[in-house]
């Protein structure tokens, strides 16, 4: 149902320029709860776009009809999708479970913490805030690694560290 969502929100965008406006009502209990989602999507299998949320926003349901519409349409490193692309594109929903605050002395501390292949991470610090989800494990599977990448896409040095970085972890569900 929730690839379907996000597949008509993607097709609505192109017509539309909009995301779908979905009823939570008209949907299942389980896809009424508030959640927060990201949307992958790949065409020919390269990265075409990924966008969500990592903090509960809204129901399920709207959360991935939003997300689909920006991961076609508003990821900034991507052109919007064109309809030439939806017949081969492949969507991803990976649905979050809540941030989990991981108190870390050092960067040591975070990477002996860190559970390769099951957690997502976000950091923050000063004004910089970057998440990388679990699935990032399989291109960057050592915890030192992964860290690293992650703090080069917030804009930050690779080696760099600070007393006020916040980590948090989360896992997540997949629907592909």
């Amino acid at each position: 149902m929730l690839l379907d969502v996000a597949r008509r929100s993607i097709e609505h965008g192109l017509r539309q320029n909009r995301p779908l406006e979905v009823e939570a009502s008209d949907f299942d209990l389980l896809l009424r709860e508030p959640r927060a989602t990201f949307v992958t999507l790949r065409h020919s299998g390269a990265l075409r776009g990924c966008v969500g949320t990592l903090e509960v926003q809204r129901p399920l349901v709207h959360d991935v009809a939003d997300s689909a519409f920006k991961a076609a349409f508003r990821d900034p490193r991507f052109p919007d999708l064109d309809e030439k692309e939806l017949h081969e594109l492949e969507l991803h929903i990976s649905v979050l479970s809540p941030l989990e605050p991981l108190p870390v002395t050092s960067e040591q501390d975070l990477l002996s913490r860190l559970r390769p292949g099951i957690d997502g991470l976000r950091l923050r610090d000063a004004g910089y805030d970057g998440t990388f989800l679990p699935s990032v494990w399989e291109t960057l599977p050592e915890a030192a690694d992964f860290v690293r990448q992650l703090k080069v896409k917030m804009g930050l040095p690779l080696d760099h560290w600070s007393s006020g970085i916040t980590a948090y972890r989360y896992t997540v569900e997949s629907i592909s």
